[in-house]
């Protein structure tokens, strides 16, 4: 699947067939993902990939409920060490480039499971606290997302987008 293709036909995935993920598959997967751009290239994400029964339910209850998580076969749960980009980058590195450099491994990531015919998700909302007690992650650690991965388990459908036209402004934001 071309790249273009894989941007215009990727779409959140919530169902997933009970059938595990090689771990091939996940290689590829963070593969991609840590060839993403990031702020003077400190690469400043962390990966962990979660299959045990227990501690998915955990992470599906920290993301206020939301069961689909629970029955990914895979969770990659997405850290931003801070502490990397602050390094460089002081404060503004903490708080600004760690998330988005975070944020362009994880489209890396969506892309590649739907260019291999993975669905997955990501998954913002969360009690951030909860999820790094889960994980066992360092302070210095900021859980991002969740990334529940899988084989869909139904064709998803596209949803609306804005117009480009109400969304890009000459020159200065008009309204």
């Amino acid at each position: 699947m071309d790249l273009l293709a894989a941007i215009k036909e990727r779409r959140s995935v919530r169902s997933f067939l009970h059938k595990d993920l090689p771990n091939g598959v996940l290689e590829e997967i963070i593969g991609c993902g840590i060839l993403a751009p990031s702020a003077g290239n400190t690469q400043p994400w962390e990966f962990i990939i979660v299959r045990e029964r227990q501690r998915k339910k955990a992470l599906s209850e920290a993301a206020l409920s939301q069961d689909f998580i629970e029955e990914a076969p895979v969770v990659i749960v997405v850290l931003a060490d801070q502490a990397r980009s602050a390094r460089v980058y002081g404060r503004r590195g903490s708080e600004l480039y760690s998330i988005q450099d975070t944020a362009a491994a994880i489209q890396n990531m969506l892309l590649t499971a739907h260019g291999l015919g993975l669905g997955a998700c990501w998954v913002g909302a969360f009690d951030e606290g909860s999820v790094a007690e889960i994980v066992k992650a360092p302070r210095h650690a900021k859980p991002v997302a969740m990334i529940p991965i899988g084989y869909p388990s139904y064709p998803s459908t596209a949803t609306p987008r804005r117009n480009i036209s109400e969304v890009v402004h000459d020159e200065v934001y008009q309204t």
